[in-house]
């Protein structure tokens, strides 16, 4: 094929053009509007919480829920060790230190013993944890019951990034519907998305006044521009609301598009020595919004960049998990609890095209080109 597949495109159709044209005509074009009032509600309504905050990116919403919990320079934020560099990168713009604890090897996610060691070693050295970030890798909701008991225990709030799991659950409750917030992502590559946008939810009406107040540049409610303190520009627009609107109303035929390409990977390797589809036991809970495949190169007699390579080729897209952050360079000073889990997976993990968008043509042609790999490494 010519054209290139991609790993996750934008899945938008009708129903978007439809909803941002309304969008459009009703003249609501700068940020907030109507559009953006009803998403909030929608959000709000399917995770389970009482408020949403609808904003530029998942970024900006992790960095304003941070800001809200009152973490700032001086504290210590624990967070994934397995994630994308914007979870650390909030952290640290509110001036706390991000200290990086490893994950399980099964599913990617914060092991909950690391974590139980970690905290009181930094409370016995009379440092001050502000924060618990756990983060959903890839769509798998983290065992939040484990981590919120720890959490419990030394009275640290737990704000969730689940900028990737949105539909996704865990104990039949929905994600974001965990800690005292959660953030998600509405990015260009998501499960759903806004073109650029995120979502705080919580319960705690101060923190979602908070929120408001700080993302509309913390203006103050006076005729003229007054302002007490620095705020943000962080509000999303009401037209990027409309699509995201739309994309709400789709995303449980979206989830079962990439549960499908789920199964669909998992027919192809299961009978492949060395190679598992990545957390593949947590469909019933898991949004698939990514599938990767960890290949053990002993066993398999392939390493996960020779399957990358090939894929290459014939220009299909497809990546290694996250770095984990310990190992990024920007953060080489940073302290992190490792037990190699996330290096592992790093070393061994690949991630296939997994998007709702693609067609039955581009399916059967990735199926070919990994046959056609899985062959010629016999």
């Amino acid at each position: 094929m010519s054209d290139r597949i991609y790993m996750s495109s934008p899945d938008v159709g009708k129903l978007e053009e439809e909803y941002i044209l309304n969008a459009l005509h009703s003249g609501w074009i700068a940020p907030l509007g109507p559009d953006v009032d009803k998403f909030e509600q929608e959000i709000a309504s399917r995770v389970g919480r009482s408020y949403a905050v609808a904003l530029s990116s998942g970024t900006a919403a992790l960095h304003l829920a941070l800001l809200a919990q009152g973490v700032g320079p001086g504290t210590v934020v624990l967070t994934a060790s397995m994630t994308f560099a914007a979870t650390a990168n909030a952290i640290c713009y509110t001036g706390a230190e991000p200290y990086f604890i490893d994950c399980l090897h099964k599913t990617g996610n914060m092991d909950p013993e690391l974590l139980a060691k970690t905290i009181p070693e930094l409370l016995g050295a009379g440092e001050r944890i502000s924060a618990i970030v756990p983060v959903d890798l890839l769509g798998k909701a983290v065992d939040y019951t484990a981590i919120q008991a720890v959490a419990d225990e030394y009275g640290i709030p737990v704000i969730a990034d689940a900028a990737e799991s949105l539909g996704a659950t865990h104990k039949n409750r929905p994600v974001g519907s965990w800690g005292q917030s959660a953030v998600f992502s509405f990015n260009g590559n998501k499960i759903m998305t806004t073109s650029g946008g995120g979502m705080l939810v919580t319960d705690d009406s101060n923190v979602a006044a908070r929120v408001r107040h700080l993302a509309t540049q913390a203006r103050e409610p006076a005729v003229h521009y007054e302002h007490a303190e620095i705020g943000y520009n962080y509000r999303l627009s009401n037209l990027l609301a409309a699509i995201g609107r739309a994309q709400l109303r789709r995303l449980d035929e979206m989830i079962d598009r990439r549960r499908a390409l789920r199964t669909f990977y998992k027919s192809i390797f299961d009978d492949v020595d060395g190679v598992h589809v990545f957390g593949g036991d947590q469909d019933g809970e898991d949004n698939c919004w990514l599938t990767s495949i960890v290949v053990d190169p002993k066993r398999a007699g392939f390493r996960s960049d020779d399957l990358r390579s090939a894929l290459t080729a014939q220009n299909i897209e497809s990546r290694p998990l996250w770095k984990p952050m310990h190992l990024q360079p920007v953060f080489k000073s940073s302290r992190a609890k490792v037990n190699g889990s996330s290096e592992s997976l790093f070393e061994q993990g690949l991630t296939l095209p997994s998007g709702s968008v693609l067609q039955p043509q581009e399916v059967d042609f990735v199926e070919a080109v990994i046959k056609k790999f899985l062959l010629d490494q016999r």
